[in-house]
């Protein structure tokens, strides 16, 4: 499929995809199916990730700007979390 250039994307289509990698495409093969570059998929399912969806920053109100800065730096610190409490496990099983 020939690649879209300069196409505008609604925030259905762009959640498709993104929910497409999230649940273990890999990010060419998304978009080769749907004639996408692999960059733009990329960024698609990160900000997915981050920010749950696709409105405009803009748009949002203080509380969930709020909510999703929380959200992004809980799961950071429960990714540190697993690798401290793996660490420490290896560390005392020596």
């Amino acid at each position: 499929m020939a690649r879209k250039i300069n196409a505008n994307y609604t925030n259905e289509f762009r959640e498709q995809i993104a929910k497409s990698v999230i649940n273990g495409k890999s990010t060419a093969q998304v978009a080769k199916e749907h004639g996408l570059t692999k960059s733009i998929v990329y960024i698609w399912a990160t900000m997915y990730k981050r920010t749950g969806g696709f409105c405009n920053i803009d748009n949002r109100n203080h509380a969930e700007a709020e909510l999703i800065k929380l959200r992004t730096e809980n799961e950071r610190l429960t990714e540190e979390n697993n690798s401290l409490k793996q660490a420490f496990s290896i560390t005392t099983a020596i």
